[in-house]
């Protein structure tokens, strides 16, 4: 049976729920096919969906053991040991701590020479693996998805992008400083994220209120890069209440989730 087109918004009361509700859509499509691919995201939003993840491998037997995985981005000129590398950051907090098998992980290299052939390299390795079932996503404070900031072609590939001033400043405190922080990154492009079977996005706190407004209600815009989830047939937003506060249609998406949990719950689904 196919899935019906949808945009589907879950309002979680705080950041421990949205780290519940997106790790349990992630732990079904891997119980529903366990060598499902995922497009993985960084930053402090998903930290909490992997130690949800991990806990569930741990306790529930979840296992990642024919998974494979994809990254969405790193930062370039980093060395894959750097502790701010992306790289590190997936060791540290997921990979570590499951059973993923390391030939089917890929994270960009932040020191290739020949970044025009990795990426193209990159994107064929993606369709060779069959193409991602589901990739998780968080969104910047302007609206960006991957390190696709503002003005990124919603068509774009894989391909090396220079960061916006204010992504520099929100990661400064991962570095020390605004002048610590890479100023060029390697990232999926909008296209590559668009070709994923599914979308998942999450957003906690006030600060990313307007971003999440402008993704899902404001037009389709390249300045909003997020905005192109609108394009695609299977997305689902997590985000909680300080995140949704902005959202001029939140009731409705309460209401929404609510006659979908009865339903599932009245056939069984």
């Amino acid at each position: 049976m196919h899935a019906v087109p949808r945009l589907r918004v879950i309002i979680e009361e705080d950041y421990n729920g949205i780290s519940r509700a997106a790790a349990s859509i992630i732990a079904k499509e891997i119980r529903t096919k366990p060598w499902t691919v995922l497009g993985l995201a960084t930053g402090s939003t998903p930290l909490g969906t992997y130690r949800e993840l991990i806990k569930m491998h741990r306790e529930d037997g979840l296992s990642f053991s024919l998974v494979r995985t994809f990254n969405l981005d790193e930062y370039f000129g980093l060395p894959p040991d750097n502790p701010q590398s992306y790289h590190t950051f997936m060791f540290e907090n997921f990979f570590d701590q499951v059973n993923v098998k390391p030939e089917n992980i890929s994270i960009p290299d932040g020191m290739v020479a020949d970044v025009e052939l990795f990426c193209a390299s990159y994107e064929e390795s993606i369709r060779k693996a069959g193409g991602i079932d589901l990739q998780l996503l968080g969104i910047g404070r302007d609206g960006h998805i991957g390190f696709n900031e503002p003005g990124s072609s919603l068509g774009s590939r894989t391909r090396l992008k220079t960061l916006a001033e204010e992504t520099v400043r929100d990661n400064a405190r991962f570095f020390g400083g605004e002048d610590k922080v890479p100023r060029l990154a390697l990232t999926m492009g909008i296209g590559t994220i668009l070709e994923a079977r599914k979308l998942l996005m999450l957003a906690s706190g006030a600060e990313k209120a307007g971003a999440v407004k402008n993704a899902i209600e404001g037009p389709l815009s390249s300045q909003v890069t997020a905005s192109a989830l609108q394009l695609h047939p299977q997305v689902t937003v997590v985000i909680d209440e300080q995140a949704a506060k902005q959202l001029e249609k939140r009731e409705y998406y309460r209401y929404v989730e609510k006659m979908a949990k009865s339903v599932e719950h009245d056939t069984g689904i």
